[in-house]
């Protein structure tokens, strides 16, 4: 039977509607995959940090880490860019995040800062950031922060930088011929710090809110402290480690004595903040 209601469609357009198909849905299982890759580059450099401290080399230890939160930063992003989310991975970061940042600073500061020599207690003070980041990450994952614009603790990676800016600021004195030789019992004392401050209810500011699209000031300003940095890294990224690590009770503190209270974060914004910005 033939005419203009009864025509068949030929095989060869039954064919290329095939091949569209299957075109597309190589093309979304390419963007789903691609924030994986970074999340998994991040797990690879906690990993990796892990190997160089074994072997000695706390530097390159401390540049995997840094490395490590890199990635951590662009996954989150590349996949809100491509709409690539998933409880996967949100699950799969977490899981890397507590290598590169739970794990692998906490073997760094034991291994460099010779914890050891504090026998049960250098190990025990290694294993609260340990713990203490494993906490932090898994309240993010569950509980919204209660401030607008703010995370509750210090953030996993920012404790783990600190860490590591630790460890390039040491080797930039002795560069400099300044010996400086820390008690361990200090340095398992800012090590146990930094875990309390993860999982304190402190506010900190996350920054999701400024506009690099918009915001030609605030461009200008990275690229001119991006060159800073440039300068002389081993320097200004502990000093920045260490303002931020700082902000956080300072600011609170301030605001407890000024009476100026944060804006509480609404429910469906603080979800948002965690598909967004994953720490």
């Amino acid at each position: 039977m033939s005419g203009p209601f009864f025509e068949t469609e030929r095989p060869e357009e039954r064919g290329g509607r095939r091949r569209r198909r299957r075109r597309r849905s190589d093309e979304r299982r390419g963007i789903y995959l691609l924030p994986q890759l970074f999340t998994t580059a991040n797990l690879f450099f906690g990993f990796f940090s892990l190997i160089q401290s074994t072997q000695g080399h706390f530097d390159r230890a401390a540049g995997g880490i840094v490395l490590a939160a890199i990635f951590d930063a662009l996954d989150g992003r590349v996949a809100r860019l491509s709409r690539a989310t998933s409880r996967f991975g949100s699950e799969y970061d977490s899981l890397a995040d507590m290598v590169s940042f739970g794990v692998a600073p906490a073997f760094l500061a034991y291994m460099a800062g010779d914890l050891g020599q504090l026998e049960r207690t250098g190990w025990i003070l290694a294993f609260l950031f340990t713990a203490c980041a494993a906490l932090r990450l898994a309240r993010f994952n569950v509980h919204s922060s209660r401030f607008q614009g703010r995370f509750e603790g210090l953030p996993s990676p920012a404790a783990a930088g600190m860490v590591a800016s630790t460890q390039w600021f040491d080797t930039f004195l002795r560069g400099q011929g300044y010996d400086v030789n820390l008690p361990p019992l200090v340095i398992g004392s800012g090590l146990a710090s930094l875990a309390l401050l993860m999982v304190s209810a402190v506010p900190y500011r996350s920054f999701k809110e400024i506009d690099l699209r918009h915001g030609f000031r605030t461009l200008v300003l990275i690229i001119v402290a991006l060159a800073v940095v440039v300068q002389e890294p081993s320097l200004w990224l502990f000093a920045i480690g260490v303002a931020y690590v700082t902000s956080g009770p300072a600011e609170w503190a301030w605001r407890s004595l000024a009476g100026r209270h944060l804006e509480p974060a609404a429910d469906s914004e603080s979800i948002a903040s965690r598909e967004e910005t994953r720490v």
